[in-house]
C-alpha cells in the first residue's frame, strides 16, 4: 500500500456515518424509570426521612466530638488573633495566605501528628514566610 492509497482511505474516514437504526429511541427507553408510579411517590418520603436521621446523627456527634476537644492554649490564642501584617502593601496578600495555610495545617497536624508531608509542607510554609518578612524588611 502506498501513500495514496492511505491518503485515499483517510479521507473516506472523514466522512459521516449514519447508524443503521435510530440509536434515541433505545437511549430514552434505558433512562426510563423502571419503577411503577405508585412506588416512586413513596420512595421521596423515606429519603427525607433517612437523610434527616443521618444529619441528626452527624450533628449528635459533632457536638459530642466538640466537648471533647482541648480547650486552645493561650499561645495559640494570641497567633490567631494577631497575624503579621507587613509594612509593604505589595506583600499583604502574600502574608495572608501564608497564615491562613500555617494555621490549616497546624489543624491537620493535630489530627495526624506523625504525617511526614503535613510536616514538610509546615516547614515550606514556614520559610516562605520567614523570606516574606526578608522581602518586608528590604522594602521597607
Amino acid at each position: 500500500m502506498n501513500e495514496f492509497e492511505w491518503r485515499r482511505q483517510l479521507r473516506e474516514l472523514r466522512a459521516p456515518v449514519t447508524p443503521s437504526a435510530d440509536l434515541w429511541t433505545r437511549i430514552d427507553a434505558a433512562l426510563e424509570p423502571a419503577q411503577p408510579a405508585a412506588r416512586s411517590s413513596a420512595r421521596p418520603g423515606w429519603l427525607l426521612a433517612a437523610s434527616f436521621a443521618g444529619l441528626s446523627l452527624l450533628a449528635v456527634g459533632l457536638s459530642l466530638r466538640q466537648d471533647r476537644l482541648p480547650a486552645p492554649s493561650q499561645n495559640s490564642i494570641a497567633a490567631t488573633q494577631a497575624p503579621w501584617k507587613p509594612g509593604d502593601p505589595r506583600l499583604a496578600g502574600a502574608a495572608v495566605v501564608l497564615d491562613a495555610a500555617n494555621l490549616e495545617l497546624k489543624q491537620a497536624i493535630e489530627q495526624a501528628p506523625h504525617s511526614p508531608a503535613l510536616q514538610r509542607l509546615l516547614s515550606r510554609t514556614r520559610q516562605q514566610q520567614s523570606r516574606l518578612r526578608q522581602l518586608d524588611q528590604q522594602a521597607g
